[in-house]
């Protein structure tokens, strides 16, 4: 909203007063000291542009590179946003001029590289030919006219991102759910009464002494019809039976384990009817696949969990990754119209997307877990020159 609000000081409406900054310094610009104004005036005239940062001094500076109108980086007097921006992030925002310094306006828009495309192709169709893969050069006027597009390009993409997880569905065609139904085994029951009892199930195959797989009948097909973009997920055994759920004895509990909602009614059923009165009535959590992903351990979620030193473990990344990226100079890279990086380099337009791919490399390792992950401190300073291409790195 502060975005769309900026592009709003900015216009020229066809009304007398036509500009809203214009017309409040006019009537209450006695009210606001000299900055104020200062930065008032030049936020009126400023254009909504996209730029890659680098040279960031946290709490400081950056160098902003315009994308779309070119020219050399220029500094930028930021302290909030140099906090968290990564070397090479793309974001769209006003530069404004004050009292001897570029500062930011307000608003910032990350950009990924899915929302730059989709900004790209939007301004080719606006002031460029038909067809045409490159961007004409844009006058400031004619950008800020178009203001709009940057805040709806960030929009359309950060929604489809906000969406989360694609729908997921076990093979009935239940959405997953996660459901662990605990069983109290009653005042006297031993484990091995409780085991004896889940034998005599036929459809519980038992693993070991407190662990049992619940199966289906016979291998069959999914019960519902699968939601559209849904992923299916199930176990199956090696004679192709599907595991509907797990039981497991722990202390004084016998756990129920399954992902969807119906078979956990199915399975509370079958359990209740063949223990009877030596298990008491059953408590149930529910989590959902969201809630599972959160729980996960730090060492699933990429988190450093390892007691090797950590200059070790640095050490140990950065030498993988020195083997791995220098295996890939050789190999095509999609990014690079199906070039191996020493070829692409041969050529100017090559080397331009050289350096743009080094770039999204480097932007991606650099957003790691915190600043000491061993892959955020990997240097590729030697693929820029390997591949001849240093002087774009700017």
């Amino acid at each position: 909203m502060g975005v769309r609000f900026e592009d709003f000081l900015t216009q020229e409406f066809d009304v007398q007063g036509g500009n809203i900054v214009d017309e409040y310094l006019k009537r209450r610009g006695w009210k606001e000291g000299a900055q104020t104004k200062a930065y008032m005036k030049a936020l009126r005239t400023s254009v909504m542009s996209l730029y890659e940062v680098s040279d960031i001094v946290p709490g400081k500076s950056l160098m902003a590179r315009d994308l779309i109108r070119g020219g050399e980086p220029v500094a930028v007097s930021e302290g909030t946003a140099t906090q968290t921006l990564k070397q090479w992030d793309r974001i769209a925002a006003r530069i404004v001029p004050v009292l001897g310094k570029n500062i930011f306006a307000g608003g910032l828009l990350p950009y990924t590289p899915q929302a730059t495309d989709a900004l790209f192709d939007g301004l080719r169709q606006v002031f460029g030919k038909k067809g045409a893969k490159k961007l004409p050069a844009v006058a400031d006027q004619d950008l800020q006219s178009v203001a709009s597009m940057f805040s709806l390009s960030w929009l359309f993409d950060t929604l489809d991102r906000a969406m989360g997880l694609p729908p997921m569905q076990n093979s009935d065609g239940d959405d997953l759910t996660f459901h662990d139904v605990r069983f109290p085994l009653t005042n006297g029951v031993a484990q091995k009464d409780v085991a004896a009892q889940m034998n005599a199930i036929p459809a519980m195959a038992q693993e070991n002494a407190k662990f049992w797989n619940w199966l289906d009948a016979k291998p069959n097909g999914r019960k519902k019809e699968k939601q559209a973009n849904a992923f299916s997920f199930d176990a199956t055994m090696d004679s192709g039976l599907r595991v509907l759920g797990n039981v497991e004895l722990k202390g004084r509990f016998l756990h129920l384990s399954t992902n969807s909602v119906a078979r956990a009614e199915k399975g509370t059923v079958l359990i209740r009817k063949a223990l009877g009165d030596i298990v008491g009535t059953p408590l149930t959590e529910i989590r959902t696949v969201e809630q599972m992903m959160a729980e996960r351990p730090p060492s699933e979620r990429g988190e450093a969990t390892s007691e090797v030193p950590p200059e070790i473990a640095e050490q140990v990344v950065h030498q993988f990754m020195d083997r791995q990226y220098r295996e890939t100079l050789d190999q095509t890279v999609g990014m690079l119209g199906n070039k191996t990086p020493r070829q692409a380099a041969k050529s100017a337009a090559g080397r331009q997307k050289v350096a743009e791919w080094l770039k999204y490399l480097e932007n991606q390792s650099a957003k790691q877990a915190g600043p000491t992950d061993p892959m955020a401190t990997y240097s590729f300073e030697w693929m820029w020159k390997e591949l001849g291409v240093h002087d774009l790195r700017r």
